[in-house]
């Protein structure tokens, strides 16, 4: 086998002990020289070694068996280019080049021969004035680190006592350092050794006050307290108060000892914040980031990342713009592989599981059709998302709850849960939230000021968006932001790459869907809805399906088959309702083999909540509530008035009829009872005559005042005549007395 000048090879030289056991010596050398005939190699690895020349024939089996060429050469770190070397470096390095230039530069094998070596020596130190054993050091490292001008490189880095330090048991020993300023006016050595005593109440001190989980100490605290518990002399009484007694301040370790101590011997970065700030902001913050989150789906559908969040903004009622009705609630559902919104949801309350259902439900819907719904019209290419997805990562809260197993048992979607507090594992769709806030939600009226002014007006009383209005807005910017929000830190593979693929997310949706496919799956949409949508079980009365208040919905099945007919006496029967907490215009009726879903609109008599949120009806009720409670003191105090009135005027009558009847002794029962209808008769026409109209104005011409008539009228003034409708009835009764004779 040829060996190749300055290859490393390690082989074993066998030799037999006295107790003709074989041990094997490693022996690491590098290749000096190489012809046909002779072999010049040197161990690279020790101090004393020379050159060793040999014959091919006198190696035996070392060459055929029991050799191998390293493939590292330990020395290779010297190779670098000339700027990276220091300068003080590359003169050292000159000089000694300089002196051992005539040595190295010998032809053929003559620097490796001892007696024309150690002549060119002699002269070398006799012209240059360099001792012998400096010359035969640099001429070892010439030949051991590779044969190169840098081999003579020093090896500053090894000076000094970098990583040792000089340990004490005695505290009066010299202090290590540089004095302070004190010591060096007054002479004195001030300040004391640090031990190993010491450095033990420095670790206790730095375990107990320093890193310590959620500690807010500084390091200039711990060393105080450090002081204070490890190193008193004793305590002295203020009151009830035991105050720890410190020696004088040369008698104790100085700060810059404590944090030297620290930094150099105890300190642990990752164990620092892990303590100091927990587990969880170390996981969130500092740690490492080597994975790429789009390595987690491979393809569009592979996995959906949902998370909620409050929207920093206020929103007024669309029954009453006057109203505030507070923050709304955003869903978001992002495809990991192409950063596709696949869907939304923006409600009123949550974060809940009803609020995660209505986004993934939206995420499958027909984006044309909902977009409509908000007046924003689209084209099936334009947001292409309806599909069900393999997998979904969200929050622990939503979707540990048991209804997430319908979307395992029923439609075959695979839930993973991230750790509490683990926000950066679902960093993609978090990510979106801070974007459409820097977007557009902070500069829209009624947006959240973070830090208000005490002489600001109220940021709440600028909202102007409803509901509906902020999901329309929250639409056009989802359809901006798929389009055209340029993925900078997106990292493509080699396909994409070769297909020149642009770096958008609508373009990495539709190549997903070409190259990538088999992810995406679709599902008739009743079956979706009857499995996302929550349930309610209601009241099937006259006025239709009662859902809840004044909201009732009727539908041709009920009223074919007679459920919604009055039945006295009877129980209303029940039944179940998937309905969209985003929309009142109708609920779902679902059959009771749960197979088919029956659309049951709003009745007409319900149609004042005809595109209106669930949450918005609900705070209207409420709003009626309250309105009806603050009535209830007028209405009490209402009833009480005419209870009184009642009861003052219905006692009086009583007095005065008893004592009618007392003066009219004689007066039976009967003859009560037979004057019943003359009594009517008289006391009509009397009070006919008592209540003409008087159309006479006050003096003053403010108001006109209706008085009754007086039998003494002024003449100047006109009268109503009297009425003579008697007389009309009198002559009616005779004309007909007259016909029938």
């Amino acid at each position: 086998m040829n060996l190749l000048v300055n290859s490393i090879i390690e082989w074993s030289n066998y030799k037999e002990n006295e107790d003709t056991e074989i041990n094997k010596v490693p022996i690491v050398e590098r290749v000096l020289y190489n012809d046909s005939k002779l072999v010049v190699t040197i161990n690279i690895f020790t101090k004393s070694g020379l050159p060793v020349i040999r014959r091919f024939d006198e190696l035996g089996s070392f060459l055929n068996n029991d050799f191998r060429v390293l493939q590292e050469d330990p020395y290779s770190n010297l190779l670098v280019p000339e700027d990276l070397i220091p300068e003080k470096s590359r003169s050292s390095r000159n000089k000694a080049w300089k002196i051992i230039e005539k040595i190295v530069s010998l032809p053929n094998i003559k620097a490796f021969d001892s007696k024309i070596r150690g002549e060119i020596i002699s002269q070398i130190t006799a012209e240059t004035g360099v001792g012998k054993k400096i010359i035969y050091s640099y001429v070892k490292n010439y030949w051991k680190r590779g044969m190169t001008k840098n081999a003579l490189l020093p090896n500053f880095n090894n000076c000094g006592g970098k990583g040792k330090t000089r340990e004490s048991n005695d505290k009066n020993d010299t202090k290590l350092g540089k004095p302070s300023t004190l010591s060096i006016s007054n002479g004195e050595n001030r300040g004391v050794r640090i031990t190993f005593e010491i450095k033990a109440y420095f670790r206790r001190g730095l375990n107990e006050f320093y890193e310590k989980a959620s500690s807010k100490t500084s390091l200039k605290t711990a060393y105080q307290k450090t002081l204070e518990k490890f190193f008193k002399s004793g305590y002295e009484l203020q009151g009830d108060v035991p105050i720890p007694i410190l020696p004088d301040s040369s008698e104790l370790p100085t700060f810059e000892q404590f944090r030297y101590y620290y930094e150099t011997e105890y300190r642990n970065p990752i164990r620092e914040i892990k303590f100091r700030q927990g587990e969880i902001n170390f996981q969130l913050q500092y740690r490492e980031l080597l994975g790429n989150s789009t390595e987690m789906a491979f393809g569009p559908g592979s996995l959906y990342q949902i998370d909620a969040t409050v929207v920093d903004i206020y929103l007024v009622s669309s029954f009453d713009r006057t109203k505030i009705i507070g923050r709304p609630v955003l869903y978001l559902v992002v495809d990991v592989f192409s950063r596709m919104i696949t869907g939304m949801a923006v409600l009123l309350e949550g974060p809940s599981w009803v609020g995660a259902m209505l986004a993934l439900d939206n995420a499958f819907t027909d984006k044309v059709a909902f977009c409509a719904e908000y007046g924003i019209g689209i084209s099936r290419e334009q947001w292409d998302c309806q599909h069900l997805p393999e997998a979904i990562l969200a929050d622990r809260g939503e979707f540990e709850s048991y209804n997430a197993d319908n979307l395992v048992s029923s439609l075959n979607i695979t839930v993973h849960n991230t750790p509490p507090y683990r926000a950066d594992l679902k960093a993609i769709v978090e990510r979106l939230f801070r974007i459409f806030n820097e977007k557009f939600i902070h500069f829209e009226p009624g947006a959240v000021v973070k830090r208000r002014d005490r002489s600001e007006k109220d940021y709440r009383l600028d909202a102007v968006l409803t509901l509906n209005e902020f999901r329309a807005l929250m639409i056009a910017h989802i359809l901006d932001h798929n389009h055209n929000r340029y993925l900078k830190a997106y990292r493509k593979d080699e396909f994409m790459i070769a297909d020149n693929l642009e770096r958008y997310p609508v373009n990495f949706w539709n190549w997903g869907i070409q190259n990538r496919s088999g992810h995406l799956r679709t599902l008739p949409r009743d079956i979706v809805r009857m499995n996302l949508l929550p349930r309610k079980e209601i009241t099937v009365t006259a006025q239709g399906l009662h859902f809840e208040r004044e909201l009732y919905y009727a539908c041709d099945p009920l009223l074919r088959n007679g459920l919604m007919m009055r039945k006295r006496g009877r129980r209303s029967p029940k039944v179940t309702v998937v309905y969209d907490p985003r929309t009142l215009d109708y609920v779902y009726l679902t059959s009771l083999d749960n197979r088919q879903v029956v659309i049951c609109p709003l009745t007409p008599a319900a149609k004042t909540f005809l595109g209106r949120d669930l949450y918005e009806a609900q705070a209207y009720f409420t709003g009626e509530t309250q309105s009806l409670e603050l009535a209830q003191t007028q209405q009490i105090q209402s009833k009480a008035q005419i209870h009184a009135i009642q009861s003052y005027v219905t006692n009086s009558a009583i007095e005065k009829t008893t004592e009618a009847l007392e003066n009219s002794s004689n007066l039976s029962n009967t003859q009560r009872l037979s004057g019943i209808r003359e009594n009517k008769r008289l006391e009509n026409e009397a009070d006919r005559a008592k209540n003409l109209w008087d159309n006479r104005q006050a003096n003053n011409g403010s108001d006109s005042k209706l008085d009754y008539l007086d039998n003494q009228a002024p003449e100047d003034e006109y009268v109503v005549p009297l009425s003579n409708i008697g007389e009309i009835r009198s002559l009616r009764k005779q004309l007909k007395r007259g016909k029938k004779q």
